[in-house]
């Protein structure tokens, strides 16, 4: 059983100031069973976050404006790479239902658009050394699917990604995860990321993770759960 932790690399922390987040770390998690009751936590936040959207667009959210701005800077176009909670918006706003993958995913998907927040989960016993937020040089493998098969590929040279000893765990920050480390049904101890950008920080991300951390109590009452303030402005 590994310890292994959550850091950001010197150089990302002189480059955006403004970044905060809380990680949970979360050991005794049960996700085997059913998932109607967390989907149905789920769907209720749908439901909110298609009313508060109305008409509008998710890219006018300030937080998600944060976000765009930041993927901007390290050459990501937020249109084509929308980031996490921009992504859930965006199909809440066309009425897609978000898919039921599994009781975990779905409470943190549900916390992500109760706080218009990019959060992810991942397993921790799947890392290879402590994980790492940093600049990619573009030479680390990155585990994925792409037409239903698995294939390896590579980070654009100074995109920000998360990197353990072995390989990117997700790209562009909070755009997408890969394969290894998913959350899955066997999954026990896990890390979640709650991410802020100005003018969202450690009020907002301490909500959200409450949320959650209240939510896996009731869903799983044997995990237990400790959080972690990973803040780029001292």
């Amino acid at each position: 059983m590994n310890d292994f932790r959550l850091t950001i690399q010197p150089e990302l922390i002189q480059r955006y100031p403004a970044y905060t987040c809380i990680v949970v770390y979360t050991d005794g998690m049960e996700n085997t069973g059913p998932a109607e009751r967390s989907a149905e936590v789920l769907r209720q936040a749908e439901r909110k976050a298609a009313a508060r959207l109305g008409s509008g667009s998710a890219s006018e959210h300030p937080h998600i404006a944060a976000w765009r701005n930041a993927y901007q800077s390290f050459g990501a176009k937020p249109k084509k790479y929308p980031c996490s909670i921009e992504a859930l918006l965006s199909r809440v706003g066309k009425q897609e239902a978000l898919p039921s993958i599994n009781t975990i995913v779905n409470l943190y998907n549900a916390v992500s658009l109760d706080h218009v927040m990019p959060i992810g989960g991942e397993d921790r016993d799947k890392l290879t050394s402590n994980l790492t937020l940093l600049v990619a040089s573009g030479t680390e493998p990155f585990d994925t699917r792409r037409s239903g098969e698995s294939v390896i590929e590579y980070p654009d040279a100074g995109e920000i990604v998360w990197k353990d000893s072995t390989g990117v765990t997700c790209r562009r920050w909070n755009w997408r995860q890969c394969e290894r480390t998913a959350v899955r049904p066997e999954t026990r101890r896990g890390y979640f990321v709650f991410d802020c950008l100005r003018p969202f920080g450690i009020a907002e991300a301490t909500a959200a993770a409450q949320q959650f951390i209240d939510l896996l109590g009731e869903f799983s009452p044997g995990a237990t759960a400790e959080t972690e303030i990973l803040q780029a402005a001292g």
